[in-house]
């Protein structure tokens, strides 16, 4: 197991995902983040089921940032509840491992 970590994070436009990806770079909580625009995702929300085209955020950080990746997240983003979610590593190559922990130290 590595404390690399994969952040997921929806987006509704691409003007909110460049935002957030220039606030977590500029604070090096982020190595790398990958902007997957034309997601659709549908979801329930509020009693109702709902369809939007979103752009998904992959961002790879360590374990120990995520608390302010969160709180960088929460501060940018426009949703009410937007998605945030860690997904541990159990493995990787490991210069690759080595170059995210020093980006973001």
């Amino acid at each position: 197991m590595t404390d690399a970590i994969l952040m997921l994070c929806t987006c509704p436009d691409e003007a909110s995902a460049d935002l957030i990806c220039e606030q977590l770079l500029d604070r090096r909580l982020a190595a790398c983040i990958n902007q997957l625009p034309g997601l659709t995702s549908v979801y329930r929300w509020q009693g109702r089921i709902e369809r939007a085209t979103e752009i998904q955020l992959i961002i790879k950080s360590h374990a120990a940032l995520f608390e302010p990746l969160r709180q960088c997240i929460l501060a940018h983003h426009p949703y009410e509840v937007p998605e945030i979610l860690a997904l541990p590593t159990s493995r990787g190559h490991q210069p690759y491992l080595d170059w995210i922990k020093q980006e973001t130290s």
